[in-house]
């Protein structure tokens, strides 16, 4: 399992520093909204569908029309359209439900569920193309993805070799406060290491919180997804990367670091 993570990342890390230091905003824009489609039908296929083969259904696509239009409008720096096109979405997909009722007494909560989707996923990824955007986007996007994809590497090897105490068992059995730890110890080391380099400016105390909430909410997310996964009883979100699962297994820390990241480097660095 191990061997099959790195030749995935070892594969992927060329086209990753394509994407980030050689396409332009807009393209960056695009493989966003791709990676959001994908982790959408991921996400609905476990919370919606888990007795189907895809993630479509009629309560669910309105979220992948709107999704898009959130990243759009981050793109174009308007996230003050997202409440507008949130209340949209709960329009449309609040109308497909009342047909739906008739045969499934649950489709209150499929809109609940679908909404919560929307917010999860493009929401949260659209923080990045902000970031982006800015004058400092490329080595703040670097910045994001070493934090915290360095904490994933450190919680998992800590995890194999120290870990003995269970951190949330009834969720993630497999993850140990050790692993935990290790996570957090590499987010430090990791992003200390690279503000020396790139960021010298910015306060040591900030960055210092700075990596710990940002490894915080990487180990949220991570937990947050294991728990949905766990509820549908399935495994991984899907097979598109060997060793790592779906996409939405890939993103799931950093769903949730994206919007700490863009709140301190908009108010605090």
């Amino acid at each position: 399992m191990h061997l099959k993570r790195w030749i995935t990342g070892l594969v992927a890390l060329p086209l990753l520093i394509l994407l980030i230091s050689k396409s332009g905003t807009i393209f960056f824009a695009i493989v966003i909204s791709i990676i959001s489609v994908i982790a959408l039908l991921e996400y609905f296929k476990i919370v919606l569908y888990p007795q189907s083969d895809n993630g479509f259904g009629s309560v669910s696509i309105p979220a992948y029309l709107i999704g898009l239009m959130i990243i759009c409008g981050a793109y174009y720096n308007s996230l003050n359209i997202v409440p507008a096109l949130i209340v949209l979405n709960l329009l449309i997909s609040s109308l497909m439900s009342l047909k739906k009722f008739g045969t499934d007494k649950n489709a209150p909560w499929l809109v609940a569920k679908q909404l919560m989707g929307l917010i999860y996923i493009p929401l949260f990824l659209s923080y990045l193309i902000l970031i982006r955007n800015t004058s400092e986007g490329i080595p703040w996007i670097y910045f994001i993805l070493i934090i915290v994809f360095a904490g994933d590497i450190g919680a998992l090897y800590a995890g194999t070799y120290l870990g003995s105490h269970k951190l949330c068992p009834a969720v993630s059995p497999g993850k140990t406060m050790e692993g935990s730890i290790g996570g957090l110890t590499a987010n430090l080391c990791a992003g200390g290491v690279f503000k020396y380099f790139f960021f010298p400016e910015y306060s040591w105390w900030v960055s210092i919180l700075f990596f710990i909430l940002v490894g915080v909410a990487g180990q949220l997310g991570d937990l947050f997804e294991s728990e949905l996964k766990r509820s549908a009883g399935v495994k991984d979100s899907g097979g598109l990367l060997p060793g790592h699962g779906g996409i939405l297994d890939r993103i799931d820390a950093l769903l949730f670091a994206a919007p700490v990241a863009w709140f301190f480097k908009e108010y605090l660095f």
